[in-house]
Parts: C-alpha cells; structure tokens; sequence
C-alpha cells in the first residue's frame, strides 16, 4: 500500500512476521549539478539536416550518435531511502487478516487477530507535520515484540517479460508467507546507522554517483520510537517488547535546495521535524493530517453506479475486471489516482515522476525520471478535471527551471534564443537529448509542457499565472522561430532534426523531418503565447513574428490509407511496428483540441483510422492514452472496453498500481483523465456532458468536476439521459454548452451558479 506527502512516501507491505516499510524522498537523485550540453553539437546540425533530407537515415543516425547527444549520454536516475524492517519476535499464522488503504483519509491500516487477541497498524504520510507515522496497538492478551532495524538502497529492478501477464504474475507472487521475515543484511550503500536509549534510530548517508556525474547529496532519516513498553538500542538497531502501544514517527531530508544548490542540512531538519511530532500525541497527529488531505481529495465525488463485484475486495475485482460488471471499480480507478496525485506532488514538492515518489531501488525502470515525450505530460492529464489544480505547481516549477538550463542548451547546441528540452530531465534539469537519437533527439518536450501549462491555465484563468507562464511560453517559442526551417518540398515549416517518439520509420531510424506531433504541438504553443500576449498587452512585433510563423507550419496530411499521417511523408503503412505503444500524430486530437469532431471532421476521421491501426491495447500508459482519444471522439463504449482492460489483470496490480510493465503510474493518471472525459469534455469553447457515455454507465453522478473557463460542474444522469447539470463559476459569466445535438447559452447569475434541468429548455441564472 502506497502512502505519501507528496515528498516523503512509504510502501507498506503487511508482513505478520515482519513488516516492511521502504521509504522515499523525493530529492534523493543519483549524481549532482552537472551540464550535459554538447558542444559538438552546432557544428553537426547543418550536415544532419542535409543528410535526412536527401533521405541518408542511417548516415544521419550515426553523426547524430557521434556529435549531437548530451554527455553523459544518460540522465541520473532517482533513488530510494532504503527499507525500515519492523521484524516480530514469536509472530504466528493469523486467524482473520485484513488490510486496507482508506482513500477518504489516506491511512493504511493492517488488522490481524491471533489466539492471544489482535493486532492493529495504521499508518499515514503527514504533510502538516512532514512525518511518516506508524502506530501499533495490541489488545487483549497480545503484545507487541520487535526489533527495527535498517536496510540500506539496493540495484532492485523487476520487470516481467511480457506486459500481457505482469498482473497475474503479481497476483501468484503475493500468495502470503505470513511469517517471513526478510534479513537486515549488511548495509553496502554507505550509510551510517546509531540507534540511542531514548528510542531515535539515525540513518545518514549520501547517494550515489552515475554515469560519470559524482555524487553531491547527503540525506538523513530519524526514527523515533515511543512506547510504553521496553525499549532496547543495540548498535544499529531498537528493540521494543512487551508493548501494548507503539508510535513511530519517521522523517526524511536531502542536503537538495534546488538544481544548483545541494547545501542543505538534512540531519537538522530531520531532528527538527522529529522534535515537533514527538510533542504531539497520535490523535493530534491524525486529526492534522486528515484536516490537511482531505482539503484537497474532498473537492471531488463520483459514482457510476454498484453491482455485486463492489462487495468483493479490490485484488478480486482486479482480477475479474475485464469480465464483470464493476462501475464502482471505474469510479474508485479515479478516486485512487486523485489519492496517487495528492500523496506525490504537492506545492513545494517534485513533480511526480515515472513511480510516482515510490521506488524500491537505485535503479529504477527507466531511471525513474521525468519523461516528458508523453509520460510526465500524463500524470497531469486527470489533475484540473479532478479539482486538484493545486497538485500542478510542481509542475510549473520544474518547468521554469527547465527554461534556465534548457536555454543554455539552446545557445549551446543551436545557436538559438529561448529554451528548449528534449525527451527527458531529471532533478538536476538536464535538457540536452539522452539515451541516443532514436529516442532523445527531439525538440518538443519543454513546449508541450508549456502546452500542458497553459491548459491549467484554461481551466484556472488567474491573470497572476499567466503572467507567471507567459515568459516560459515566449522563451520556448522563440527557440522555434529560430530553428524551425522550410520543407525543401514547399509544404512549410518543420522542424529537422526530429522524430516522432520512439517509433522507428520504414528506413532503419526514427530521425526525420517534421513530424506530425512536432507540427500540432508547436502550433499550440504559438496560439498559447499569441493569445496570451495580447491578453496581457506583450510583445506586439514579436507576436505577429510568431503568429505568421505559425500559419506558415507544414499543414496534418491524410495518407493512401486514409490515416492521419504520422511523418510529413506517407510512411505509415510501411512502418515496421504497426500497433507502436506511442500514438504521437494524435496529439492534436487529444490532449489537444487542434483535430475535433466539430470543426475537422475529415482530419478527425483520419485519426480515428490511425487509431484503429494502431489497435486498443499497448502497456498500460499507451493504453490509458487510446482510451481518451477514443472518448474524445465521443465513442464512449469503445473507450470502455479499452479502459476494461487497464483496469483487469493484464495492466493493473492488486494494489491498483499501473502495470507498464513493470509498475508506472502514469497509466493510473491517464485512466483517470478517460473516464472524465467520457462523463465531461471540455474544448473548443464548449462544455459537453456526457459526450463520451458509455451504455455500462446508465445511471451516476459526479461532482466538482472542472472544465475549463473556471467552471466547477455537478452533474447527474439516469437511463443515460443527463437529469441535472449545475455550473459554479465566475459570476455572471457566459459559457456555451452543447448536448444532445444542442448548443445551448448559459449565463450564470449573480452568485455565480447555472442549472441545467433535464425535461425542460435550460433554465436561465439559477
């Protein structure tokens, strides 16, 4: 069961014999400050673009490998804590067992009963007081017996074979061996572990260096004991028996300031925080953390209705998902990613990254970083929709940041203004192409996070963000005016070097010229900054710079097949990957609105060819992605049987986690942005309710879902037929709804509230 702060967060795995809490921070990275530009890179530009244009693929591939990659050539990975092991003296089988994870007050709870009476745990990650807190009670004739003891950060990486059955292979793995206890082995990670009388454990240590890039963090985490119990320290370990009642509170530091500052004192806020939470007792430590998340996860409600799988518990459901009948499970697959997002990004906070903030080992799958050519772009899909707009600054910070170190790599490596990143950053910000350029050479990634900004913009207007976004928008912008070059075939500007993400053409490589997402993104982000320049009085030459420039980009062509294209030439069916995972040319139908089923109906047409090429299901997070873009096109059964899929077996753990293979969370936020997009789309000016229902949801609610222009909605059908839908937003504000083949006007009235009853015309203010 995953719990978090949105800084510090814990997996808990409800041993009987021991349990395990392995513990993260989200600034613990691998390395330190470092600049991974490559100079070669100008030099190289000019022949790479001549080269993909007189068609040498593999001779452009190679240069671009030898001259124009970030050095290193990889990213650093994030990391982990390591694991507290809470090992039980004289634990035996359990008669009744249970575990849960309350969504309504993030607690983790284990509940056993023995011979001798029961044992209870709760657990929670407090954001007040920046704590994880443990408590364990024992009643009748139990009692509490352990030793804590610490295992440092290990190379763990698991990943199944084949996505098509990681689920299941889980599901066989956790059959429960209620006794085992796994060994404090002899910590290699360097840390240094004193436990003391009073009950305090300190684990301090420094991470790891990588790819060349030395390591420049310390971390520390305290823990803290209170009991009434005896309490034993011995070396690097605590020994607790006899207890009725045990609290142990956890904090966790990194010397990390911010990506070029790594001076923190991690052991002084640690001892700070512990200090504070030892002056309050359980209750007041609950009561805090309650107060505090539930401020956020209770703006939200949905119900898509019950059936007899909603009685059943959550790994049963999983595994019966794609074949039962379970709305709820729907409706609670959105509840526990509003839960995910709450838990690992919070204002103050990282982002949440390809885990999240959970993470096992110091090798995560794909470094644990934020890829941002779809993924960390995903985990933000579902949070404006889901009334947690707040859990986006961590976005807007990391983006900011970027546009510093990414306009070094601008100047350095194109010779151009603005900013730009690639396909991946990490803590440090490195915004130079990584891994090779198959999959790093690609010039999109801090517009479309511009993009993704501006869209919390669209449905928060603040006059204050903008002005906040606005530079971030005109730096990445004005990296395309000066890179952006002409088709030497006359179709307009593109962009060369590129790729379309990770998927490799007809002719041995990914890299080519102007590809079809390149095109929408870059189109976005110049109707971004064009509107929002004018909206705040900005940069008049400049904008009709832009504004032409952006009427001159290569236009979305239709291929012989009748598919959107995906490259500027016709290469879709000769591709060697026909069901490719990424579905990249579809940006402009979502999360864009460029292609829509109003105003594009023969692009939104070839789209919906692509996609049926493309096929329903791919790892979880390609999987997420089909599901709304079929939603979008206001095919709602079809998205069903998509989302019917992510949420069973095949791409979903027993503890809901996404299933990439192996775990990535972003499938979770993309599953959850599907389903509100089936209940409420949001584009174009317009509010369509229920655009996207399918016939397995005839009756529900939902409440507090936002759309964009400010409005908070409530809304509720029966028969599938929209009963009432009530707008909240900025007082007598206008705003167009279209439903059932209508578009209807809709002010809303001094308080700022429209009611629209079914059965009627659409009521005027309320």
């Amino acid at each position: 069961m995953p719990i978090g702060n949105g800084r510090f967060g814990a997996m808990l795995f409800g041993g009987v014999g021991q349990e395990r809490v392995q513990l993260n921070e989200d600034t613990l990275w691998a390395g330190s400050p470092y600049t991974p530009d490559n100079p070669d890179a100008l030099a190289a530009l000019p022949e790479i673009r001549k080269l993909i244009f007189e068609g040498k693929y593999k001779e452009a591939t190679e240069l671009a490998s030898a001259r124009m990659m970030a050095k290193p050539l990889q990213q650093m990975s994030y990391g982990t804590l390591g694991d507290l092991l809470l090992t039980f003296e004289g634990a035996r089988p359990p008669r009744r067992y249970e575990r849960s994870l309350d969504l309504k007050t993030a607690i983790a709870r284990t509940r056993f009963t023995t011979a001798r009476g029961s044992i209870d745990r709760e657990c929670f990650a407090s954001a007040p007081d920046q704590l994880v807190v443990l408590r364990m009670t024992a009643s009748a004739g139990e009692r509490i017996n352990f030793t804590l003891g610490y295992r440092g950060p290990r190379e763990v990486q698991k990943a199944p074979p084949d996505y098509q059955g990681a689920a299941t292979e889980l599901v066989e793995d956790a059959k429960v061996d209620w006794l085992k206890a796994e060994p404090v082995e002899e910590d290699r990670s360097g840390a240094i572990v004193a436990s003391a009388a009073d009950g305090s454990l300190l684990i301090t240590g420094h991470n790891k260096a990588q790819n060349g890039v030395p390591a420049g963090l310390t971390y520390a985490l305290l823990g803290k004991v209170i009991t009434e119990g005896k309490l034993h320290a011995s070396g690097g370990s605590l020994t607790v028996s006899g207890a009725r009642e045990v609290l142990l509170l956890l904090a966790a530091a990194t010397s990390y300031r911010r990506y070029d500052d790594s001076s923190g004192d991690p052991v002084a806020i640690v001892r700070k925080r512990i200090a504070a939470g030892s002056g309050r007792n359980y209750a007041v430590l609950k009561r805090a953390h309650v107060a505090d998340y539930r401020g956020f996860f209770d703006r939200f409600a949905i119900d898509l209705g019950q059936s007899a799988a909603a009685k059943l518990p959550t790994d049963r459901r999983v595994a019966k998902a794609e074949s039962a009948d379970d709305p709820a499970l729907a409706a609670l697959y959105v509840q526990y990613a509003r839960y995910l997002l709450i838990s690992s990004s919070r204002p103050g906070t990282q982002p949440a990254n390809l885990q999240g903030i959970w993470n096992e080992g110091t090798n995560p799958p794909w470094g644990g970083k934020y890829t941002i050519n779809i993924n960390t772009e995903m985990n933000y899909w579902p949070a404006d929709p889901a009334n947690l707009g707040l859990c986006v600054e961590p976005l807007v910070r990391l983006v900011e940041d970027l546009s510093v170190r990414g306009a070094a790599t601008a100047k350095t490596m194109y010779a151009a203004r603005g900013w730009v990143a690639h396909h991946n950053t990490d803590l440090w910000r490195a915004a130079a192409p990584i891994d090779g350029p198959l999959w790093g050479l690609w010039p999109c990634g801090g517009a479309w996070l511009c993009n993704a900004l501006y869209r919390h913009y669209q449905f928060s207007p603040d006059a204050a963000f903008l002005e906040r976004l606005y530079p971030l928008m005109r730096g990445s912008a004005l990296f395309f005016l000066d890179t952006l070059i002409e088709d030497p075939k006359g179709r307009g500007l593109i962009t060369s070097p590129s790729l379309s993400p990770e998927h490799e053409h007809p002719f041995g490589s990914s890299l080519c010229a102007g590809p079809a997402m390149d095109r929408q993104i870059i189109r976005d982000l110049f109707d971004h900054i064009v509107a929002a320049g004018r909206k705040l009085g900005r940069d008049t030459a400049l904008l009709e710079q832009m504004a032409a420039a952006r009427a001159r980009l290569a236009l979305d062509r239709v291929g012989k097949s009748g598919q959107l294209q995906e490259w500027l030439e016709d290469w879709d069916d000769d591709a060697p990957e026909q069901q490719h995972r990424h579905v990249s040319h579809l940006y402009g139908l979502y999360p864009s609105s460029q292609i829509n089923v109003r105003d594009m109906p023969a692009l939104t047409e070839a789209a919906k060819v692509s996609l049926t090429k493309r096929g329903d299901f791919a790892t979880g997070w390609a999987t997420a992605w089909r599901a709304c873009l079929w939603a979008r096109l206001g095919e709602g059964n079809h998205a069903h049987v998509i989302l019917k899929g992510l949420l069973g077996p095949k791409r979903t753990y027993p503890n809901m986690f996404d299933a990439h293979p192996p775990f990535q969370i972003d499938g979770n936020f993309g599953g959850a942005a599907a389903i509100m997009e089936m209940l409420l789309q949001s584009w174009g000016g317009e509010l369509r309710p229920l655009a996207a229902l399918p016939a397995a949801w005839p009756n529900g609610s939902v409440k507090g879902i936002r759309a964009e222009g400010g409005i908070v909605a409530d809304l509720e059908w029966r028969a599938g037929k929209l009963t009432t839908l009530l707008l909240r937003g900025m007082p007598q504000s206008g705003h167009s709804i279209r439903y059932d083949g209508t578009l209807w006007p809709a002010r809303l009235d001094v308080n700022g509230f429209y009611r629209f009853q079914a059965g009627s015309d659409p009521q005027g203010p309320a």
